[in-house]
Parts: structure tokens; C-alpha cells; sequence
């Protein structure tokens, strides 16, 4: 699929290929330096996963490009198109938010024309639409980054010039940046989106010339931030993220409305739809504002604060949520006082974060080489996930693993490298907690954002101890990242969703954390859920059956799937007891 040059060789146009190969590679750039950006995150709030929102984003832009080239030959112009419009529905964070909006900014010049000139047009164009998405630019950041870019090639040139004078440009204002922003500089760091920015056209660089530039660097790491100080003691507690479908006149006075309500706002894309990212105090206000301009999806909530108290399970009334992309969570529920009648989180995640440390192994004997932890409901996944050999942590309803007992799971895989599956939203600060403990023991723990079991058994079923670990973690990222996941749960009280009104005991379809389907029956409610899942594409359906879920339920949506998707194989496990009634993931 990439494209390579033979030595001396130059492209002097930036055809589709060339541009889909540049994606590949901006995506493979970011998942190797993700670790580093991630580490030097302080602005505009320490929580360390700007690395991981730029590669989600650019893994979005990758895969939207892979599926025009899959469906067809596509010329420049749509390929472009594609790449910009993944990044904007995959757009991840602040940082990941702005660079969706470059690449928009670049495809609008690059769809008419490929030589230098354009790509020098197209830089221009992209830090202008990127400083007008935020509503108050701030220097030293992924915008100066991508306008020192812009100007170092606004001359023009040749191909190889202009991406050339780009990466030169941007990698030398990075530098600057420690001296930009007080907070870089009291941490000897700089701008981490605008590392990443960097990573980014160093990729288009390697592209037109077929050698890999050298390594902007970094100011030397600091030591990591304290917890508390992600909690954005100085700044907004929830960081609030859509995607909407609205005109441009609502809006306008959405960006007013959001303004006033909290700060980092950015509000990306056009032609009637919208990617919003604002950190806020009143999340519910901030989604509230959202539904009065329009439609509204794919919503997540981010509580920044560390020290928040882990949400409990199903059916309880607190709503602070954790990790990135919990649910409407906000004590205010959706534009009401009430809640979904389950108290899951979802949405999307973070990405792995890694240390090595130091330390002697303890007095069992030599440390195996690797091992997974994994967090599962119910006995039946404990068992599969036995099997392949990992060790396994029992989520109970209502019951979370405390940071204790992931300690104690993650001491007791007794291995030099750990990857810890939490599979499930909510417990990401525990999880997180819990690795930073033991890797002040001297483990190597890497948390792989699993947001639910099916994405689980995705990542353990890709697990190679063979491999590097950086290299096993990225790719049980990226498998856990591509299966997407839903549940089937019984509203325990009358509240109001995105799906409408539903009543105790309804049937509640949940896909990515929204409420897309609500019935009265689980197993019509199940062939409604898998058919819109499977409206995106997909080819392997894995069910989670428990104990007290219908019988025949999964006999009859391995049926409903042979018939109505002819394309598609369906897996089936048994989560036992104490599990939710299905839970669903399409790969």
C-alpha cells in the first residue's frame, strides 16, 4: 500500500496515491511518538492524551482513505476528501479537533490542483481555517506550528520545496514554543500538538522524497505531573465533544453560546456538519446547547478531575464520568435532572501510556516476559480469557474493580511487561492509578483503552509476546480501536435519551454510548441494533450472551446475521452470570 520511491526519485505531484500513502504514514508517525507526546501534555490541560487523540484522529483519516481506495480508484480531489472528512468524524481532543481542521483547510486546495504551488496555497489555507475554528487562538501552540509552516513556504516551489520549507518552518517554531507559553516552560517542554503537527508533515515529507527526516526532538521530558493537576483546578472540570448536524446560521450562535459557557472552544467542519469541542463546568449545558442547534451525536464527556470518586455501576444517580468519552454523565443529565436508566460510560478512549521503571524481581522467581490483565464481567469471559492466558479481574454490577485489586491482578501476572485491559470507560483513572503504582515497582505496564469486552477479546486475540512490546500495544490498540461495540440494557426508570423517552424496563440499544433503539423486546431490540451496526460495514460479529438473557437469543441473531448479511461471520461467547444481557461488537 505505501508508496515507494526509487533513490533520487521525487514526486513533483501529490496524487491520490501519494496521498494516501502520506496518511499511512502520518498515522504510523503519530502511534511511535504518541508516548512522547502524551508525556509532554501540559496545555491546555495536563491529562496527558494529546498524542492519543492525534493518532485516533489521523487513524480515522487513515481508514477513510483505505475505504475509497477499497471501494474504487479515486483521484486526488476525493481522496483528499476522504482523508479530511475521517479526521473530522474521528476528530479526538482539542489538539485532534484543530488537525481535522487542517486537513479540511488543505483538501479544499489540494482537490484543485497537485504541484507545489497548491501545496503551498493549501498550508495557507489550513492555519487560516484552523485559527478561525478556535475561538481564542493562543501562540505557542499547534496553531503557531501550523502558520510558521505556512509562511516558511508561502513562496512557493516545487513540490519537494514547499513540504520541505513546511516541515523546516514548523519544526523550528516548535522549538520556540517552550518560550511562548509560561506553562511550557515552567515544565521544559514543548507545544505537544504541535509536536504532533510536526510528526505529521514530517510523514508528507518522507512521501515526496523518500527519506525520513530527522527528529525534530524535544525539550527534555519533566517529571510527570501530579494527578491534581489534570483536574483543571484553574480551569473547567469536563471536556464536552460531538459531532452535529446543523446550518451554519444555528451555528454561529452555538459557538456564542458555548463561548460564554466554558473555554478551549473549537468548532470544526462545514456543509451541515460540525465536530464541537469545548471544556466546560456544565457539561449538560454545553450537550443542551448543542440539541437546541441541531443534532447532536456520538457525544462524549470527559471528567478531568483524577480525584473524582470511579462512578458506580448500572442504576445509580451519580453521573461524573472518567477517561475520554464517558456518557451524557454530567449530574445534570441530558438538558434534564434525570439520567439513562444504566449508568455505563462509553464512548472513545485514550490510548496506551507506558513507563519503564526499576526494580528486582520479588521473591516467586523469575518474571515472565509478558502479560495481560483484563477486567471482564461474568465468569464465562474470565474463563475464555484464561485460557489465552491472561489474568483476569471480575467486574461485578454495581461493583467495580477497586485501584487494589488491579494492583494486586497486575503484581500478580508477575512479568517484566504488563498490558492491563480495564474494558470499560469508567475505569480508566482506576486503571491508570493502579499501573502507575506498579510501575514504580519496576514493571512496564502499558493500559490499552478498552472500552467494553468485546474490544477486549479484539486486542487479546491480536496479542503476540513475540513482538516488541511498543509494537503488541499499538496493534491491540488499533484492534480494540476497530471493533465497535454496543449493549443491550433494561431501563431502570423512566429518562430521557437521545433515542427519545424511555420507561422502566424498556429495552435500551446502546451503540458507542449512545442510546440509538429503544423496544420492548431484547431480541428485536438485538436485530435492530446489529442492522444498524452492520449499515457501516463489518465483517465478523462477536456476541456476549449472559446467563439470564432469553433463551435461543443467540441462535436467533446468529440467524437474523446469516440471512440479512450474507458477508458477515458471527462468534458467539457466554459471559455467565453477573454480565450484562448482550453486549455486541462488529469488526
Amino acid at each position: 500500500m505505501s508508496r515507494a520511491l526509487q533513490p533520487d526519485e521525487e514526486l513533483v505531484e501529490l496524487d491520490a496515491e501519494a496521498v494516501r500513502t502520506w496518511c499511512a504514514r502520518a498515522f504510523d508517525a503519530l502511534g511511535r511518538e504518541r508516548e512522547e507526546i502524551d508525556a509532554i501534555n501540559v496545555y491546555p490541560v495536563a491529562d496527558g492524551d494529546t498524542g492519543t487523540n492525534l493518532y485516533l484522529t489521523a487513524e480515522a483519516a487513515h481508514q477513510a482513505v483505505e475505504a475509497v481506495f477499497a471501494a474504487s480508484g479515486p483521484d486526488t480531489a476525493e481522496t483528499v476528501r476522504a482523508m479530511a472528512h475521517g479526521a473530522l468524524l474521528g476528530a479526538r481532543g482539542n489538539s485532534g479537533t484543530i488537525l481535522s481542521q487542517l486537513l479540511r483547510g488543505m483538501a479544499t486546495v489540494l482537490a484543485d490542483g497537485r504541484d507545489g504551488e497548491h501545496l503551498a496555497r493549501a498550508f495557507a489555507e489550513a492555519a487560516r481555517a484552523a485559527r478561525q475554528a478556535v475561538a481564542h487562538p493562543v501562540e505557542g501552540t499547534i496553531l503557531t506550528v501550523a502558520s510558521a509552516a505556512a509562511e516558511a513556504c508561502a513562496a512557493g516551489g516545487t513540490l519537494v520545496e514547499v513540504a520541505r520549507g513546511a516541515y523546516e518552518g514548523a519544526a523550528t517554531a516548535l522549538a520556540a514554543t517552550s518560550g511562548q507559553l509560561d506553562v511550557l516552560e515552567r515544565a521544559g517542554v514543548v507545544d505537544a500538538g504541535g509536536r504532533g503537527l510536526v510528526a505529521v508533515l514530517g510523514a508528507l515529507l518522507e512521501t515526496v522524497t523518500g527519506q525520513t527526516p530527522d527528529h525534530p526532538g524535544t525539550a527534555p521530558l519533566p517529571p510527570a505531573a501530579p494527578r491534581e493537576k489534570c483536574a483543571g483546578e484553574d480551569g473547567p472540570a469536563y471536556e464536552v465533544i460531538y459531532l452535529l448536524e446543523a446550518d451554519d446560521a444555528a451555528v454561529a450562535l452555538l459557538r456564542s453560546r458555548l463561548d460564554a459557557l466554558g473555554e478551549s472552544l473549537v468548532v470544526v467542519g462545514g456543509d451541515g456538519l460540525w465536530n464541537v469541542h469545548v471544556h466546560v463546568d456544565d457539561a449538560g449545558a454545553a450537550v443542551e446547547a448543542g440539541v437546541e442547534a441541531g443534532r447532536p451525536h456520538r457525544i462524549r464527556i470527559t471528567h478531568f478531575a483524577s480525584d473524582a470518586t470511579p462512578a458506580p455501576g448500572r442504576g445509580t444517580a451519580r453521573g461524573t464520568g472518567s477517561g475520554t468519552g464517558d456518557r451524557y454523565g454530567t449530574d445534570d443529565g441530558y438538558g434534564t435532572g434525570d439520567r439513562y436508566g444504566t449508568d455505563h460510560g462509553y464512548g472513545t478512549g485514550d490510548g496506551y501510556a507506558y513507563a519503564c521503571g526499576t526494580g528486582d524481581d520479588d521473591a516467586r522467581g523469575e518474571r515472565a516476559a509478558r502479560a495481560i490483565v483484563a477486567v471482564v464481567p461474568g465468569e464465562g469471559l474470565a474463563g475464555l480469557c484464561a485460557e489465552a492466558g491472561a489474568t483476569t479481574v471480575r467486574a461485578r454490577p454495581g461493583e467495580p474493580p477497586a485501584e487494589d485489586e488491579l494492583v494486586e491482578a497486575l503484581r500478580r501476572a508477575h512479568a517484566r511487561e504488563v498490558v492491563l485491559l480495564p474494558n470499560d470507560t469508567d475505569l480508566r483513572e482506576t486503571a491508570a492509578a493502579a499501573a502507575e503504582r506498579v510501575r514504580a515497582e519496576g514493571v512496564r505496564v502499558a493500559l490499552v483503552p478498552t472500552r467494553a469486552a468485546v474490544q477486549g477479546i479484539a486486542a487479546l486475540a491480536v496479542h503476540e509476546p513475540g513482538r516488541r512490546f511498543d509494537e503488541d500495544v499499538v496493534a491491540m490498540t488499533a484492534a480494540a480501536g476497530a471493533t465497535r461495540y454496543a449493549e443491550l440494557a433494561v431501563a431502570e426508570h423512566r429518562s430521557f435519551t437521545s433515542a427519545g423517552v424511555c420507561q422502566a424496563g424498556d429495552v435500551l440499544g446502546l451503540i458507542e454510548g449512545d442510546v440509538a433503539v429503544i423496544g420492548q423486546d431484547l431480541t428485536e431490540t438485538a436485530r435492530t441494533v446489529l442492522d444498524r451496526m452492520l449499515s457501516a460495514g463489518g465483517e465478523l460479529v462477536t456476541l456476549v450472551v449472559a446467563d439470564d438473557a432469553p433463551p435461543g437469543l443467540a441462535a436467533a441473531l446468529e440467524r437474523h446475521v446469516r440471512r440479512a448479511h450474507l458477508a458477515v461471520d458471527t462468534t458467539t461467547y457466554h459471559a455467565g452470570a453477573e454480565a450484562p444481557p448482550l453486549l455486541i461488537g462488529v469488526e
